[in-house]
């Protein structure tokens, strides 16, 4: 019995050390990335979903003081604004910040690696609910560019 009471001791310390590790590793790459002030950048975001516009990834994304310069589905063409609704919430950095903070409270299970340089999310795994199918999100950024 007193093995059992240990046991579920450490399991439960270890599950309670597991969320302020994923929050501290997002918190430092968020500084990360505003220290590195970058206010004019170009990247692909690759959004893989059980959802439309599939076969258009990934974007091509310019980003200038916050705000999109322009969003370019692999075949070229704009993303046309009825469209853009879809990708606001991980259209620039900071939203894809945002989001993945959001994510990280809200979801089952979340998976994140960040950039080595500018620390921003590089790639998002998101299972909403674990048991559920077809809810699954990922998002990944490539092609990471600063621009002046």
């Amino acid at each position: 019995m007193k093995r059992i009471l240990v046991y579920a001791a450490l399991f439960t310390l270890v599950l309670s050390a597991c969320a302020p590790l994923t929050n501290s590793e997002f918190n430092r790459n968020l500084e990360k990335w505003q220290m590195a002030n970058v206010n004019h950048y170009r990247f692909s975001l690759a959004v893989s979903c059980f959802c439309a516009f599939m076969q258009k990834m990934p974007l091509s994304i310019e980003v200038k003081d916050g705000q999109v310069v322009s969003m370019i589905y692999n075949d070229g063409s704009a993303v046309p604004d009825n469209e853009r609704e879809f990708f606001a919430q991980y259209e620039t950095i900071n939203a894809l910040f945002d989001y993945t903070k959001g994510a990280m409270r809200d979801a089952d299970e979340i998976h994140i690696q960040y950039d080595s340089t500018y620390g921003f999310p590089s790639s998002v795994q998101i299972d909403f609910i674990k048991n559920a199918v077809d809810d699954e999100l990922s998002l990944n950024v490539q092609g990471f560019e600063p621009l002046n």
